[in-house]
């Protein structure tokens, strides 16, 4: 998998003033760029798109990109938290793109939708907490994109939509779905039906996004705000992030007394871990503990 991505050091976006090292990247021609933070941020990976001059629409190329990082991720024990996010200036992502969307029939539309939820599906069930950080144009699948995240951060000047009812559509990547277990199904309703675009500060009082933050000059507010929370959830045990999100998950879509069942499965998939016996000798002996993932 590895073979399709060129082993390269990034130090272009000022992103990176917050580090003392540089990331090791591995970067797709398509449009992702995938990378491991050093040093301490090991174990946070950033999952960025990087298609400028289509604005991070999802084609074929990108999707196939993205498959491609899900993959990777999906097999990496290594890694505690992912940040998807935006390298291109104003936009997260811009949504499906129409003007190869416009070259399909009737049955390669269907089939590259079907495609297309199945990769926001893949995002969704990959095993580690993740982050989307909007600091632009999140709109029709850009949006999905993000839903399909655990954990929502805007800056306060995105702009986030479902608008395909206003193309002579309907969200089709599992916007209909998920849209209406993060909001009120109400509101979800009037947002899909209008077609309309909100702010990030709108977002957050919606229940949309987890935090808002004030845009600042390099316009990537959303970001730094994504790799706090990311730090502050890497400090805790691996193994056990991921069986709480696969708790989560597994449960919420269950009666609650089935989803105590599943709660209970996870739990005792993690008893017999090394981290959790340091995580209760740190706590006896007054000290950070020191989680292995193992």
């Amino acid at each position: 998998m590895l073979m399709h991505f060129n082993l390269k050091v990034l130090n272009k976006s000022s992103f990176w003033r917050c580090f003392s090292t540089k990331a090791v990247s591995l970067e797709n021609s398509s449009g992702v760029v995938f990378q491991r933070l050093p040093g301490e941020n090991k174990i946070i990976a950033l999952y960025g798109l990087n298609n400028h001059k289509d604005r991070n629409a999802l084609g074929f190329d990108l999707l196939e990109s993205m498959r491609e990082v899900n993959s990777i991720l999906r097999e990496d024990t290594k890694i505690s938290v992912v940040i998807l996010h935006s390298l291109v200036t104003g936009i997260f992502c811009a949504g499906a793109n129409l003007k190869e969307r416009f070259k399909m029939n009737d049955v390669e539309v269907a089939s590259f939708v079907r495609g297309l939820r199945q990769t926001f599906i893949d995002i969704e069930d990959l095993p580690m907490p993740t982050i989307a950080a909007i600091d632009g144009v999140a709109v029709g699948g850009g949006l999905e994109l993000a839903l399909a995240c655990d954990i929502r951060v805007a800056a306060d000047t995105a702009k986030l939509g479902l608008v395909e009812t206003g193309r002579g559509l309907i969200p089709g990547a599992g916007g209909t779905q998920r849209l209406p277990r993060v909001v009120h199904s109400n509101v979800a309703k009037e947002l899909i039906f209008t077609s309309r675009i909100i702010s990030g500060i709108e977002a957050k009082q919606l229940g949309l996004v987890n935090h808002s933050v004030p845009q600042n000059i390099t316009k990537n507010a959303a970001f730094e705000r994504a790799l706090s929370l990311a730090q502050e959830i890497a400090s805790n045990a691996p193994i056990a992030l991921r069986c709480a999100k696969q708790a989560i998950n597994e449960g919420i879509q269950l009666s609650i007394k089935d989803g105590y069942e599943i709660e209970q499965k996870c739990y005792e998939k993690n008893i017999p871990t090394q981290d959790r016996r340091e995580g209760m000798i740190s706590f006896i002996e007054k000290r950070n503990p020191n989680y292995q993932g193992c």
